[in-house]
């Protein structure tokens, strides 16, 4: 793995952060679901968002890619890929694609991984495609890739959904069961994680001319047969890679300024502004302009945030809790163990290399800043989201490596040359 080394920086400048990877996945899966071409525009391309293109191609779906546009010719009638779809590191990818693999006319689809998505759990969708009389497999028998799907259609019914684990579940039923044979009703068990990231799957179907009947608690959802339309789909800016962005503003600046923002589509990770506000965070927001503001804080406030909803914000909320003057406690992330990598014991292990005490559960993390930061040599596991976060937390630090640079070509390509645009002094250890 490529490791850089970090030196104390300061950050100052004005930055648009990328477009979003989860409306982007689901934009160019609904888009290979429709007849005639859609055109989504300002795709985010990294390495998560071209697995999701090489899984349509492999379905036979047309795709071209100029001029920050993205052209998809689908269809939606799917021969058998001819080859193993690898979806490399994108849960999104591998589990929206098992029940689109569902609709080809006849044979299996093959999906795999790399070896951190042959760990994550696959079992709910299986259990899922199963109640719509979908025969499926795991080829090892034990709840993960690669999995085996079985062509001829989704039958249609009532679907019971464990919502504990993950949302993409959710997303995959949705975005595919709207070519069923006869209605789903689908059922969630337990307490859905992630809603947020449901409601962006919603609003992409409706974007593409499907609306679904579900209630308000996200527990029960009711899809009728309908056809997507082909369209034009504009990508927002992403709020995940922009909450990890800002955080390095509020901790390293200077003054820092993200534009080119887009507040129309719903964004779990918008969060952050809530928390940056409780922390104490100097921060300006301008919706019309679609620019946020954000100036170095030499200390924050501690507090008690529940991130169930937002997993992907745990890394940024825990380096901001390098500076905070009380404890900040982060529950609700019992399911951010099953990302990428185990990403709550992940942080609590690397966390504390830079002197922050920290206490790890189940659920939840406590961590108390040091009153200085030490120098650290720290491991992201191969984690982009890990690697981003510790990256900028070794900017308040005299001299810091992080390993792992090549992960950020999942999110977010250009990271490391757009954090030294802003002033960071990094070079490769």
């Amino acid at each position: 793995m490529v490791s850089v080394r970090i030196r104390k920086s300061k950050i100052d400048g004005i930055i648009r952060c990328p477009s979003s990877k989860s409306y982007t996945h689901r934009a160019i899966a609904i888009a290979s679901l429709t007849e005639k071409q859609s055109v989504i525009r300002n795709p985010l391309i990294s390495r998560d968002t071209l697995a999701t293109v090489a899984a349509s191609n492999a379905f036979g779906v047309n795709t071209n890619y100029e001029n920050s546009r993205l052209h998809v010719e689908g269809k939606h009638s799917f021969d058998a890929p001819h080859n193993v779809i690898n979806a490399e590191n994108s849960g999104t990818t591998i589990r929206i694609f098992a029940a689109i693999s569902a609709l080809v006319k006849k044979g299996f689809t093959i999906l795999t991984g790399d070896a951190s998505l042959r760990r994550r759990p696959m079992q709910p969708i299986l259990d899922a495609l199963a109640q719509l009389e979908v025969e499926c497999y795991s080829a090892r028998m034990n709840g993960t890739a690669p999995l085996l799907i079985r062509g001829g259609g989704i039958k249609g019914g009532t679907v019971i959904l464990d919502g504990t684990i993950s949302s993409q579940f959710l997303s995959s039923l949705l975005i595919s069961s709207v070519y069923a044979k006869s209605p789903v009703l689908i059922m969630i068990k337990g307490q859905q994680v992630s809603k947020p990231y449901i409601m962006s799957t919603l609003a992409t179907m409706k974007a593409f001319g499907v609306e679904i009947d579900y209630k308000l608690d996200f527990l029960e959802y009711y899809i009728r047969n309908k056809e997507y339309r082909a369209t034009k789909f504009d990508v927002p800016t992403d709020f995940s890679t922009g909450a990890l962005i800002l955080s390095a503003g509020i901790l390293a600046g200077g003054s820092l300024t993200l534009r080119d923002l887009n507040f129309s589509l719903p964004q779990g990770d918008s969060k952050i502004l809530d928390i940056f506000d409780e922390m104490g965070a100097k921060v300006k927001v301008d919706k019309q302009r679609g620019e946020i503001n954000v100036t170095g804080s030499n200390i924050l406030e501690g507090g008690n945030f529940d991130l169930k909803d937002t997993p992907d914000l745990l890394p940024v909320v825990s380096i901001l809790a390098l500076k905070s003057r009380s404890t900040v406690r982060i529950s609700g992330i019992a399911h951010a163990r099953l990302k990428e990598t185990d990403r709550v014991a992940n942080i609590a292990s690397q966390i504390t290399k830079f002197g922050a005490t920290v206490k790890e559960q189940n659920d939840q993390l406590l961590i108390t800043a040091p009153k200085v930061l030490k120098n650290a040599s720290i491991e992201t596991f191969n984690d982009h989201r890990l690697f981003m976060a510790f990256s900028i937390a070794s900017l308040l630090t005299k001299s810091s490596t992080v390993s792992g640079a090549e992960s950020s070509k999942v999110s977010y390509p250009n990271f490391l040359q757009d954090l030294k645009a802003l002033g960071a002094d990094i070079e490769l250890s």
